[in-house]
């Protein structure tokens, strides 16, 4: 009986052995495949990711391409759409008739207000009539520099009456939404990306999907290493620091959570010499001035959205004590002058 027992025990270990390394190989053995997209949240999208076959790949990449296009029609607050109520709409009945949205929206609007509680209010989606000024103003300096202009001081002054995000009435019960001010804009440019890059990470994840990385537009969420266990490059890039010729600040290896980089140096127009980029500080109504750009790692894409942007408006001192307070995450800052600071955890080099 003894012996029986050992070679029972001896053949489970062997069978133990062969699937493991069976597995690892047909790990190993996938290929690195990439699908580039241009359609949705007005920036350009990158899957990678390792697949035993194209078409296995492929599948998958036309899953996220779907499902950003869905999020994208949700969340676009400057169009509708004749199948669905979106941001758009309900901009549009600000001050009427709550509107029955798709839970979708009703999540990603919850989220929004627990953002804006943590950030001190520096992450606010109520302040789309300021930053609707300043877009249009960007588009029109965008296609005729020679005459680009801000908005006024009495412009800007009279919009930031109306950015109170209690006006956002979310009925989750009734799935529906109301802005009760009639002069209210919802914008969600700094959560609504990185939201539906969480989204639909986690959905990958659900299927057992490994060995992936979305780029949404500088939103970069890992969905597991690599087969065998490596983890990503990923770099932060060199946001225009003066007299530097480095393409990245910061190279770093990741195996899972997210990083998003807010900047001063893509999105932008120029006046009488002076670049105005797109993040606005909510106190002087103006384009924040504190950092080049500002990094955040952590487990979530959403968050790190959402935290990117609220450090990159607020004073070092006030933003490391922010970033200190929540869990898993890191952050690096790039000074107007190139000057490089970062938490303590924030990995690479």
């Amino acid at each position: 009986m003894k012996k029986i027992f050992c070679k029972i025990i001896f053949s489970l270990v062997l069978l133990s052995l062969l699937l493991s390394v069976f597995g690892c190989n047909e790990q190993i053995s996938k290929q690195k495949f990439s699908k580039v997209y241009f359609d949705h949240f007005d920036t350009v999208t990158t899957v990678v990711g390792y697949e035993n076959s194209k078409e296995e790949f492929n599948s998958v990449a036309a899953l996220v391409n779907t499902r950003l296009y869905e999020y994208h029609k949700l969340y676009d607050i400057y169009n509708s759409y004749s199948t669905i109520t979106n941001l758009c709409d309900i901009n549009s009945a600000a001050g009427k008739e709550p509107l029955k949205v798709d839970k979708r929206i009703i999540d990603m609007l919850l989220y929004a207000k627990e953002a804006y509680e943590m950030t001190g209010g520096e992450t606010n989606i109520a302040m789309g009539s300021i930053l609707s000024l300043w877009h249009e103003k960007r588009e029109q300096g965008s296609q005729d520099p020679d005459n680009a202009s801000l908005p006024t001081d009495q412009e800007l002054r009279a919009a930031a009456a109306h950015t109170d995000i209690s006006a956002l009435q979310i009925d989750e019960n009734a799935s529906t939404v109301l802005i009760t001010d009639p002069d209210m804009r919802l914008d969600v440019g700094a959560v609504a990306k990185g939201y539906a890059t969480e989204m639909i990470a986690r959905e990958l994840e659900s299927m057992g999907k490994h060995g992936y990385v979305l780029n949404v537009g500088g939103n970069i969420r890992i969905v597991g290493t690599k087969p065998g266990g490596e983890p990503w490059r990923v770099a932060v890039e060199n946001p225009g620091i003066p007299g530097s010729s480095y393409e990245y600040v910061r190279e770093l290896s990741l195996s899972s959570g997210a990083m998003v980089t807010s900047g001063s140096y893509q999105r932008y127009y120029v006046v009488d010499g002076k670049r105005y980029h797109h993040i606005i500080d909510k106190d002087t109504l103006y384009p924040s001035e504190y950092f080049l750009s500002v990094s955040v790692i952590c487990d979530n894409s959403a968050l790190a959205d959402v935290l990117s942007t609220a450090l990159f408006s607020m004073p070092y001192e006030e933003g490391i004590a922010l970033v200190s307070s929540i869990d898993s995450a890191e952050a690096l800052w790039v000074g107007l002058h190139g000057e490089i600071k970062t938490t303590d955890g924030f990995p690479g080099k």
